[in-house]
């Protein structure tokens, strides 16, 4: 069994490398322009040249997303950007659009092409039909089934697939949305979604205005489009035993702290799996641990292994579940002393009990008995983000470990 890629998302540099870090093998970004998430920071060239950079020296890929929809307007200046992605060389740029795909192959035919799961790939002849025209990798539509993939990786061995396997779920298929440019003008499909599938709605039958029906046993309303979100921690080995290439988070307007967690979850099991499947087995109930120290909503195995129902849908909020806050990211750590130097994230006081995560693995808990500011003043509690302070710490930590407190 061949180990897959750990594709992780980011919104900007620092995310990038947290990633990295926490063991992604490949990153996905977005540019300024293009992709699906303008809403996300993005990336400018120059920052696209220094991420391939950073991942490159690590071994590590980086992949950009021009994969909007395309009206004519959006065709604009779409050749240079793509040259200059080439020029930076990034790995592979993911795409949904055929005209862009078209331009891609005129303008920098040895750069790889993926096709996004916007294009709704669900089954082998399309699959093999982009392969013929020079696609590498293909990520097909959210709604098939393992079995489904397992007959694509059968038939085309030698074509790339690459699965969502962990985050949010669009209700339209495959992400093609056309609620957000009905209800606002805002175009999903062209990287201005307006999530309307999260807000809450109700029924309002045509002969009687005004009086709302309930669809759930809910006074406010329902979420009648909110889906679960995915994952498939518990799953990998199903995926692994098929042959799925890549294994991808979504997540681009994720913070670093979740990217971190998911990616370190995700990261130890795939390694586990790859050591022993009783290893990995065992510890399925550590994985959910581990995620679940980060925001998350109700969890789906989506269309994996059988058509989504009810008990999908989270009908009641599209609220996240939150157990930690995350209180600073560590910049330094001075051995000697056994002081880190840290970044305050969320407000965090003297005498707090607070948890550190680090990128090797480990979890332990720490008690703030002082706090010093940058002019090594004694403070009481640290309430300003992105404060600079120094933390008494026993034991080592390093650049971009990230320390967490419980919420009671």
């Amino acid at each position: 069994m061949k180990k897959p890629e750990l594709l992780a998302p980011a919104g900007n540099l620092e995310i990038l490398k947290i990633a990295i870090e926490y063991g992604a093998d490949a990153i996905y970004i977005g540019g300024e322009e293009y992709g699906l998430r303008a809403h996300a920071k993005n990336f400018d060239i120059d920052q696209i040249k220094e991420a391939v950079f950073y991942a490159h020296a690590r071994n590590k890929k980086v992949y950009v997303t021009v994969n909007i929809l395309a009206h004519n307007n959006d065709l604009k200046g779409m050749k240079d950007y793509i040259k200059q992605l080439d020029e930076a060389k990034v790995d592979a740029i993911i795409v949904a659009d055929p005209g862009i795909f078209m331009i891609a192959n005129e303008v920098a035919p040895n750069l790889e092409k993926h096709i996004s799961t916007q294009t709704s790939t669900t089954n082998y002849k399309a699959v093999e039909f982009w392969n013929n025209l020079g696609a590498t990798r293909v990520v097909p539509a959210r709604e098939l089934s393992i079995n489904e993939i397992n007959e694509i990786k059968t038939k085309l061995p030698n074509v790339e697939i690459e699965s969502f396997v962990h985050g949010a779920m669009c209700i339209s298929y495959s992400g093609r949305c056309l609620l957000s440019n009905y209800f606002t003008k805002r175009d999903a499909n062209r990287g201005n979604c307006a999530h309307a599938c999260r807000w809450k709605y109700y029924i309002m039958e045509e002969t009687r205005p005004g009086v709302y029906l309930p669809v759930v046993e809910e006074e406010r309303g329902t979420y009648v489009f909110n889906s679960k979100d995915l994952c498939m921690i518990g799953k990998l080995g199903d995926l692994i035993k098929v042959g799925v290439d890549s294994f991808k988070v979504e997540g681009r307007m994720k913070t670093e702290y979740y990217v971190a967690n998911v990616i370190r979850a995700y990261r130890k099991a795939i390694d586990d799996f790859f050591e022993s499947e009783e290893k990995y087995n065992s510890n399925i109930n550590s994985y959910f641990d581990m995620i679940k120290k980060a925001s998350y909503r109700d969890f789906t195995t989506g269309f994996f292994y059988d058509r989504p129902d009810e008990k999908d849908q989270n009908y009641e909020t599209a609220s996240y579940i939150r157990d930690y806050d995350y209180c600073a990211l560590v910049l330094e750590y001075d051995k000697k002393n056994k002081v880190a130097k840290v970044m305050q994230k969320n407000k965090f006081i003297l005498g707090d009990t607070l948890e550190v995560m680090t990128k090797d693995g480990r979890e332990f808990e720490i008690v703030v008995n002082e706090i010093k500011d940058e002019d090594n003043n004694n403070v009481t509690e640290a309430p300003h983000p992105q404060q600079i302070l120094y933390l008494k710490i026993e034991q080592e930590v390093s650049l971009y470990d990230m320390i967490r407190k419980k919420i009671k």
